[in-house]
């Protein structure tokens, strides 16, 4: 079947037509340098996609220009906005190069426009590259907030023109959409664009759903818009007699929100609780609008009975993405609940633009409330700080992000009574690094409404939380366990970075002093002679072999020195000098080394790093140097043994139960009081009758840090010491140490 002639004219009065409105949304009509920077980034834009067309087969033009108007009409943006959005494929489809953007219009457009490159082509999510791409286009949040702005843009001219694109393409961009694009919108408070998305993307999905309730409400309109006007009208009558300027708009909810409802509640249409919902938008001066809300609702409510339930202050508190408005939900004369949203002028534009007002108001120094404004920019300097933390994979990082732009929020108060939001679910330890990254690093509990709970404590709206700290807290791996919130698990995780960092220069003093008396010269070509020797990943990990002991430099043989230059010695027998077990024939699957009395005939050692007691799940890991080191299985440095030299790993068991003792160390944080030492001591040497090798307290801000080495006979014997210890009154935790 051949396609009907294409009517040149007709499509070049058509992309005239369509670039006035551009201009008529954009209102610029007093402006001619930006008329001028329009025409000139339309034009640019025209003749390089002249040959493209899209799948619908019109022109490609149309696209862009859809583009610039959602960026001009529906967010308001400015013109370097405009032009971008005119350009944003050019560099990616065209011959055009960022050079001739930034030559043709300025630095940042050339800065925008190639971040909307880099976010080219459709998310999946379970596609790397493509959860890179989305994590590189939400770093521009750090630079210029125009180019996620523009790209939400995008995304919602292709939702609207997806009818021409294939079934399996249609569900692949709906998905993505949904997942993603609409949660973002509203984290960034397009609320109507958010909307717009969820709707679209359901209409692909569930199309049969979707008619369904769109059939629904357009045959219900006219009974609906009766209903609006009658119960509207008394609301309308007292406004006016207060002299109150008002205009109040009546809608259904979304098609997406009521199919939501009706999945979670599990019922029809005819029953979702509120279907109704009407919107009173004030004109309000910025210092009145609090209380013109609050009389409004209180007028609202001379008529219809609120649910006590459903009152959300959103003006004294707003959301973190600047929302503000007060939601009440009433009920009317025939029975039927009604959502009521009453707001300012100003907290509509904010609802229904987001950070394209943010953004627009903070650019020309106007009138914006300092709380909504300092709540999104928190959420704004909280997402930096996810993606700052470069270590975390992409597709978790996207898992982060979706969990972080989803969930509800709590509000909580530290005992000075200022105000924290966080997201639900978050813990005490969440809150901890919110308020100060060195009060979460330092966090060894908390009073949550006076009673201590510990860090994976969970926190709920109203809260009052009290923050205890030590000096001696570090963060700790299983860290990451108790916290929900991007932020907190990207400081966590930089700060057990710099630890590593820290134990790998320790490391690398070892080496030097070591290289030292060998008098081999410490320089780059040494260095890596011995990590390809060692069959290590980078100086890095060599560097934190050394420090934790798996790697005994004195015991390493099989090299000379030659012009202070390290020479490693082919000949065989030099080589058994290298490891008396060679990692050339590794341990077989079925060897287990054994360990107890009686087996001194085999070349092993406890691994310091960890300290193995007998009942201990451990394992043997062969030395280059000769020997095998016994490691406990939850060694801090079992991971990266078992991962990176699993080839020389055998497993590893305890014989028997011994009369010999092994030495532990353990850890007590609590309250501070008189007598306590003296309560510890005696559990441990009267009660107990274990021997104490040393002891050391440290007490500040009425809270003490404690250390304690002693001498046990296997797991059984330290649980029984520890159990007796968390008995003591004022003890709070007794963890056992891994470092001798």
């Amino acid at each position: 079947m051949t396609s009907p002639p294409i009517d040149l004219e007709a499509e070049k009065q058509e992309i005239l037509r369509r670039y006035r409105g551009l201009l008529r949304a954009a209102k610029l009509s007093k402006s001619r340098a930006d008329r001028r920077a329009i025409r000139k980034a339309f034009d640019i834009s025209l003749e390089a996609h002249k040959d493209m067309r899209r799948k619908s087969g019109e022109p490609y033009i149309y696209h862009p220009i859809s583009v610039a108007r959602v960026v001009a009409e529906e967010m308001g943006l400015d013109t370097t906005s405009i032009v971008c959005a005119l350009l944003h494929d050019t560099v990616e489809d065209t011959y055009l190069t960022l050079e001739d953007v930034e030559q043709l219009f300025g630095k940042h457009e050339r800065d925008i426009v190639d971040g909307l490159t880099k976010m080219s082509g459709v998310f999946d999510p379970g596609t790397s590259a493509q959860a890179e791409n989305f994590r590189k286009m939400l770093l521009t949040l750090s630079n210029d907030a125009r180019v996620i702005l523009i790209k939400l843009a995008d995304r919602l001219d292709n939702m609207r023109t997806l009818d021409h694109m294939r079934p399996d393409k249609q569900q692949k961009i709906a998905s993505e959409t949904l997942f993603m694009y609409a949660p973002l919108a509203h984290r960034l408070g397009l609320y109507s664009m958010k909307t717009e998305l969820e709707d679209l993307s359901l209409k692909y999905k569930e199309p049969s759903n979707y008619e369904l309730i769109e059939t629904k409400l357009r045959k219900g309109k006219a009974v609906r818009t009766r209903f609006i006007n009658a119960f509207t009208l008394p609301i309308r009558r007292s406004l006016a007699e207060q002299g109150v300027a008002f205009e109040i708009l009546g809608r259904p909810k979304s098609i997406y929100s009521i199919w939501s409802k009706m999945q979670k509640q599990r019922v029809s249409f005819e029953e979702v609780y509120d279907v109704f919902a009407i919107r009173i938008i004030l004109e309000s001066d910025a210092e009145l609008e609090k209380a013109d809300a609050w009389r409004t609702y209180s007028i609202v409510t001379d008529f219809y009975q609120p649910n006590p339930d459903r009152l959300r202050d959103w003006i004294s508190l707003p959301k973190a993405n600047g929302y503000e408005s007060l939601h009440t939900t009433v009920m009317s004369p025939s029975g039927k609940w009604v959502e009521v949203q009453i707001r300012s002028r100003r907290m509509n534009e904010i609802a229904e633009k987001g950070l394209a007002a943010h953004w627009r108001y903070k650019q020309g120094g106007k009138d914006e409330s300092k709380a909504a404004s300092q709540n999104l920019d928190n959420w704004l300097a909280q997402v930096r700080e996810m993606l700052d933390g470069g270590e975390t994979n992409a597709i978790d990082f996207i898992d982060e992000f979706k969990l972080n732009l989803n969930s509800e929020e709590i509000y909580v108060f530290t005992p000075n009574g200022d105000l924290f939001n966080l997201p639900k679910g978050a813990t005490t330890l969440d809150f901890a690094f919110r308020v100060h990254t060195q009060i979460g690093s330092r966090c060894i509990g908390a009073k949550v409404n006076h009673k201590l709970v510990p860090l994976s404590h969970q926190l709920t709206s109203g809260d009052q939380v009290e923050i205890i700290t030590s000096r001696k807290q570090k963060p700790k791996e299983d860290w990451l366990g108790y916290v929900v919130t991007a932020s907190a698990r990207s400081k966590i995780r930089h700060a057990l970075r710099d630890e590593e960092r820290t134990i790998a220069n320790d490391g690398k003093d070892k080496l030097r002093k070591w290289m030292r008396r060998k008098e081999i010269a410490f320089n780059d070509a040494n260095i890596e002679s011995l990590i390809r020797r060692l069959k290590d990943d980078s100086p890095h990990a060599l560097f934190l072999r050394i420090a934790t002991g798996g790697l005994e430099l004195d015991r390493l043989g099989g090299f000379a020195v030659e012009r202070n230059n390290l020479i490693w010695i082919k000949t065989p027998a030099a080589r058994n000098l290298v490891a008396k077990a060679p990692i050339t024939q590794p341990p077989r699957k079925d060897d287990v080394l054994l360990i107890g009395e009686g087996m001194q005939k085999i070349d092993y050692s406890l691994a310091k790093c960890c300290n193995p007691i007998p009942g201990d799940h451990v394992f043997g890991f062969v030395m280059v140097s000769g020997g095998i080191k016994v490691h406990r299985q939850n060694c801090p440095n079992a991971t990266n043994l078992l991962s990176k030299y699993a080839y020389r790993t055998m497993k590893a068991q305890w014989t028997s139960r011994t009369a010999k003792q092994f030495e532990v160390s353990l850890n007590f944080t609590g309250i501070d009081d008189v007598g306590l030492v003296n309560a510890v001591t005696k559990v441990i040497s009267d009660d107990m009758h274990v021997n104490m090798r040393a002891i050391s307290f440290d007490s500040a801000d009425g809270t003490f840090d404690g250390r304690v080495s002693v001498l046990v006979t296997d797991t059984e014997h330290l649980k029984q010491l520890q159990a007796k210890l968390l008995d003591v009154p004022g003890v709070w935790t007794v963890e056992r140490v891994d470092e001798g």
